[in-house]
């Protein structure tokens, strides 16, 4: 058994990568790796108030000498894993899948969500959580696109707009008001045969069909296109959007709203269905099969979810 040992390190130190490649590639890495660490232990760590944040200063190289150590100390397998990858990527990139581009835009927009979320570790669990076609979902998206946020814009517009008071929950209603207007339009229509088709939420506006994914897309974008925060369920058969609403304190005032103001024949004598996640925070479900939001789940398991922040 020793003999065998000895002969599996020899031949991976004959395959290990040839300098200076094995430095660079281990400085690579180390950034790569250093940089959303450093976010997540910078936002949940308590700041001393040192002078000059020589705290973070400190933090920062701890964690630049611990990386590169442990980067140095697996090095003799880092060689079969990225050929490994490199390769993936490659098939993915000349096939038009998930490539090295697609790769790049997920690490940059991970580490934009990151900086500006309070919690940013929980945008490494949600990457981490299985997701069908998680990359061309999140591309198809679109709030930032002019006429996803003008048809969000005009939904708030047209419905509650002379609601008045409730101003601490001015943009749950406007939100609320775009869940109405899709759902009033929204006409299911399946995907091609033996294909997954994933329309964008522009592409959905011009006819207002499709199935659960392509109403999902649509109503995730135009809620985060006037600010609000969803997320998307995925499911064993299916996916639906959900929208943050807060806390417990908060729900009791969004269900008052629903049932008492906004959608009072649509939920008379209904319940209000949401999740509540690990941090206390209340999600309220928007699927098309729901005339009112917090509708009923069309099903209650859970296998992966995806947040928009």
């Amino acid at each position: 058994m020793k003999i065998s040992n000895v002969k599996l390190l020899r031949t991976l130190n004959k395959l290990s990568l040839p300098k200076p490649w094995d430095t660079i590639i281990i400085l690579l890495l180390t950034l790569l790796t250093l940089i959303p660490v450093f976010i997540i232990l910078h936002q949940n760590l308590i700041d001393p108030e040192w002078p000059a944040h020589l705290d973070r200063i400190l933090l920062f190289l701890v964690i630049t000498t611990i990386v590169t150590y442990v980067l140095h100390y697996i090095k003799r397998f880092l060689f079969f894993a990225i050929i490994i990858y490199v390769l993936v990527l490659l098939f993915g990139t000349l096939s038009t899948g998930y490539g090295f581009k697609s790769v790049f835009e997920d690490y940059r927009s991970m580490i934009y969500a990151m900086s500006d979320n309070p919690n940013p570790q929980d945008i490494i669990v949600s990457k981490l959580l299985p997701f069908p076609n998680k990359s061309k979902i999140i591309k198809a998206i679109e709030y930032d696109n002019p006429k996803v946020r003008n048809f969000a814009v005009g939904a708030t517009a047209k419905h509650f707009r002379n609601i008045k008071g409730y101003k601490e929950y001015r943009q749950i209603i406007q939100c609320f008001a775009i869940f109405k207007e899709i759902q009033d339009k929204w006409n299911y229509v399946n995907d091609p045969k033996n294909r997954e088709y994933i329309a964008t939420a522009s592409e959905s506006l011009q006819h207002f069909s499709g199935d659960c994914d392509d109403h999902s897309i649509l109503m995730a974008a135009s809620v985060r296109a006037i600010g609000g925060t969803p997320r998307l369920i995925h499911t064993k058969e299916h996916m639906y959007p959900e929208m943050l609403i807060g806390t417990k304190a908060d729900l009791e005032n969004v269900i008052y709203l629903i049932k008492e103001v906004l959608f009072v024949k649509e939920s008379k004598g209904k319940t209000i269905h949401y999740h509540i996640d690990e941090r206390g925070q209340v999600w309220l479900n928007l699927d098309y099969t729901a005339k009112y939001p917090g509708g009923p789940f069309m099903s209650e398991e859970i296998l992966g979810e995806l947040t928009l922040n």
